[in-house]
């Protein structure tokens, strides 16, 4: 392997990812737990914590669920934890994909995945990462996303690595043939799901 020491082949990547990803988040995503269970085979989740204890104690629960429902569970910034629950990788935030390689060595069987939001970033990910959520593709409700990249930008610059890109950041779930037609691997999303799960539940008993 040339060049890519710490990341799988582009082939083995595929077929180990799914295409579609839910994010979890603290305020848009209030019930993790019912999120994965209507999550299954060829879907992956994205758990982030955010360093709190109570939505780490949710993580074991949810790799139970994983493994229960056949969808792929990543918890966000926290190897150690993805290791004692047995999830089934790793999501890396753009600012810490430098901490990528040692932690290749330390679990090689996890998948990894990373955010970028430039094509700097984004190159750098693909070296390192078995899939790579660009973002943001569309304009985002997310505090911390930046300007839209747009469809157009966003799909040249996926064609330009080896490995999967995701498209993030205002992607509905029913985009996904759209954006694998433009070069995507795949996308994720946070509301997309959150507000499938909030139209499927009861909003009130009948009167």
């Amino acid at each position: 392997m040339t060049g890519l020491t710490y990341a799988r082949s582009a082939d083995l990547a595929s077929a180990s990812l799914p295409r579609l990803f839910a994010f979890t988040d603290p305020q848009r995503t209030p019930d993790p737990l019912a999120l994965a269970g209507r999550l299954g085979p060829g879907t992956g989740l994205i758990y982030r914590h955010y360093g709190r204890d109570d939505l780490k104690a949710l993580a074991k629960p949810l790799a139970q669920s994983a493994r229960r429902n056949g969808f792929a569970l990543l918890i966000a910034a926290d190897p150690a934890l993805a290791i004692r629950v047995k999830a089934d990788g790793v999501h890396w935030p753009e600012r810490l994909t430098g901490a990528i390689r040692r932690w290749r060595l330390k679990a090689p069987h996890l998948l990894v995945t990373a955010s970028a939001h430039s094509p700097a970033a984004l190159r750098r990910a693909a070296r390192l990462a078995d899939g790579v959520f660009l973002s943001p593709v569309f304009p985002s409700q997310s505090a911390s996303a930046g300007a839209p990249l747009g469809l157009i930008r966003a799909s040249s610059m996926a064609r330009q690595v080896a490995k999967p890109v995701f498209a993030l950041g205002g992607v509905e779930i029913s985009d996904s043939p759209a954006l694998e037609a433009r070069g995507f691997y795949g996308a994720g999303a946070v509301e997309a799901f959150s507000s499938a799960i909030s139209a499927a539940s009861p909003s009130r008993q009948p009167g």
